[in-house]
């Protein structure tokens, strides 16, 4: 398997995370479970004509999406073909990021699949990365193009929503919108057309992701300790979040979980 990713240059970088590029064949599992992040993606199938959509519950294709993808940001886990990982790019932009560089209202875009070509008509990025026989090309590419949305200059991300994002780790809604000097019903429609979820919503989906992480890094202490460390209540508010979002139990997720930490091998 190849795994490459590239930081973007600024000003992409106050907009992205980054840009990625993954070759992983002959993977011995049929599904993945990817766990929601709250983040939008764009991506790039270059070893197919489609991606495959596939039932969360069943794991069953249920039919084919556009090869070029832009993802909205997603409340509960996907489960993905691996064979849609032979050749795949991808853009993973900041909370709140993806909305002003693309001019997209990202509540609208909540766990939908819009295909590229329905934003950018006349974008032929998706051939010209097949053209390009090695992959840190195929990302300086991927850079230039989303570079060049940002020429417009009118692109920003919304102080309300920078700070908002920080202050949400720690601090109530309530408190968050009092210290930001904004209503909280001002902060929630800010929030839906920029980051695509409520304030409540990333929250929850902020404490489930640090969560994650401290599994993935395999600090797993006592499952009450954690639940504690990552902001729950207790062991039981802990352990039916992370069913909720991820559609397993925090011990399956830790026998399951691959080389990413949002990516679970599913049979």
């Amino acid at each position: 398997m190849i795994y490459l990713e590239r930081r973007p240059v600024l000003p992409l970088a106050y907009f992205v995370d980054r840009l990625w590029y993954c070759r992983a064949p002959d993977l011995p599992h049929a599904r993945e479970r990817v766990l929601p992040t709250g983040r939008m993606q764009i991506l790039f199938n270059l070893a197919s004509d489609a991606l495959t959509d596939c039932c969360a519950q069943t794991g069953e294709e249920i039919g084919r999406l556009s090869p070029s993808l832009l993802v909205g940001p997603r409340s509960q886990y996907e489960l993905i073909d691996s064979r849609d990982l032979l050749e795949l790019v991808g853009i993973l932009f900041h909370p709140g990021g993806a909305a002003p560089l693309l001019r997209e209202d990202a509540g609208a875009l909540f766990e939908r699949f819009i295909p590229l070509k329905d934003l950018y008509s006349g974008t032929d990025l998706r051939d010209r990365l097949r053209e390009l026989p090695d992959p840190v090309e195929k990302l300086a590419a991927v850079e230039q193009w989303l570079l060049s949305l940002t020429s417009h200059g009118s692109a920003t991300r919304k102080p309300v929503v920078v700070e908002g994002l920080k202050l949400l780790r720690q601090h109530s809604v309530q408190q968050v919108a009092c210290s930001l000097g904004v209503s909280e019903r001002r902060l929630h429609q800010v929030f839906k057309t920029e980051v695509g979820l409520s304030p409540k919503q990333w929250a929850s989906t902020a404490r489930f992701q640090r969560a994650i992480r401290l599994l993935h890094a395999g600090q797993i202490p006592r499952w009450d300790k954690l639940a504690l460390d990552c902001g729950y209540y207790d062991q039981s508010h802990f352990c039916r979040e992370f069913k909720a979002f991820s559609g397993i139990d925090p011990s399956t997720y830790v026998v399951s979980v691959g080389e990413w930490a949002n990516h679970v091998r599913q049979g």
